[in-house]
């Protein structure tokens, strides 16, 4: 299970009354979310602007692994945790994900309950499901890749890149298309600037 579709099901099991998911986020966006929140609770956290005052946002940002709302020792001075109850989610759970390779790029999750507190084995459960779906795809550039973007990126053409690397224009399209999937990219342009942004040419 590497897809965010796949682990619905698992986390309504263990999160009947919702949950947040947010995989390897950078600056300030997501790649990927899933959010199985109930649509009232989400309008009044956003219109009362409770992100920045989260005590389980404030523990997703400095710390990892996994942990029950009842054992944060983050202070709640705006009462996010009381207000949440209001809404059905009487109980809830952060998992942080962020590894030293991952450039700043943490996913997390906020998981809720509204009978009983989290088990041990849920919170363990629920992060090895952080961790795998953190992992993703694995999106590395081949070195046949990579040759294939570089030769595309100093003005070639596609026959002469095939004739250049003795393979056919088709496999040379094929090298192309991967790139732009790992690298996320709608264009051979974009797919060319992602890769020298991130010293892979």
């Amino acid at each position: 299970m590497a897809s965010l579709k796949d682990a619905k099901a698992p986390f309504r099991q263990i999160a009947p009354a919702g949950c947040y998911v947010a995989l390897r986020v950078g600056f300030s966006f997501p790649e990927d979310e899933l959010n199985l929140l109930p649509d009232i609770w989400v309008e009044f956290y956003t219109a009362h602007g409770l992100v920045v005052h989260d005590p389980a946002m404030h523990w997703a940002y400095g710390n990892t692994g996994a942990i029950r709302f009842s054992d944060l020792k983050v202070p709640d001075l705006h009462q996010v945790l009381g207000h949440a109850a209001v809404f059905g989610l009487d109980y809830g759970a952060v998992v942080s994900v962020l590894r030293p390779e991952d450039r700043g790029r943490r996913s997390y999750g906020l998981f809720f309950r509204e009978d009983r507190d989290f088990t041990a084995q849920e919170l363990a459960k629920l992060h090895r499901l952080m961790v795998v779906l953190h992992q993703g795809e694995d999106r590395s550039l081949t070195p046949a890749e990579i040759e294939t973007l570089k030769l595309q990126s100093e003005g070639l053409r596609l026959k002469q890149i095939a004739v250049q690397l003795g393979i056919s224009e088709s496999a040379v399209k094929a090298r192309l298309n991967n790139v732009k999937r790992k690298l996320g990219a709608r264009t051979q342009s974009q797919a060319a600037s992602i890769a020298a942004a991130r010293r892979i040419l």
